[in-house]
């Protein structure tokens, strides 16, 4: 080999997959092409991140877009809820003004209209899921009852609900409120 040739490296025959102008490179560009490859990738590597970060930023900001607006969804449906139950008792206040617009003639029909009126707002609270609770009788629970007194007689059970001092309303796993009940005890 003379000076000003340049050294050529031989590709085996053998390994498959190699070309023809691959056997004829040098060592030094194999190098070269590595030292490329190796400069790409950070580049990529700072393309991908920034994809990433950006996709990131972006499911981020749409993920409080959502908290918002289920935010928003929350207060209008319970602003609608509000309107609609207020809807259901203005019935009633409609007949509560009538009943006192009869209140200085016979007292005997405006006593009956009142009751009708006391009727109609317990059948609103059952329709809207609190029924008034009939209590008496039953045994005394904590949960749905609030004890006010107790009194001990003949005939009462111990335990039980004697009398019903204010209505409860809801049912056993959904109280409105509490009955307000005196208790029998035994008799000392």
């Amino acid at each position: 080999m003379s000076e000003h040739e340049a050294p050529t490296t031989a590709v085996p025959a053998d390994e498959p997959g190699q070309d023809e102008a691959l056997a004829h490179e040098s060592p030094a560009d194999e190098t070269l092409e590595r030292a490329d490859e190796r400069a790409a990738e950070p580049g990529d590597q700072d393309r991908r991140i920034a994809d990433l970060e950006d996709a990131w930023r972006r499911t981020a900001a749409e993920l409080d877009n959502v908290r918002k607006r289920g935010a928003r969804d929350v207060v209008s449906a319970r602003e609608q809820e509000r309107a609609a139950v207020a809807g259901r008792w203005l019935p009633v206040l409609d007949n509560l003004e009538r009943a006192l617009a009869h209140a200085s003639s016979d007292p005997d029909p405006v006593v009956e209209g009142v009751r009708a009126v006391l009727a109609q707002a317990v059948d609103v609270l059952a329709d809207l899921g609190y029924p008034r609770r009939d209590d008496a009788g039953r045994a005394f629970d904590p949960a749905v009852h609030e004890a006010v007194g107790t009194v001990s007689g003949e005939g009462l059970v111990p335990g039980t609900v004697a009398q019903v001092v204010r209505p409860g309303y809801g049912s056993d796993d959904r109280i409105l409120r509490p009955a307000a009940v005196v208790v029998a005890t035994r008799e000392s």
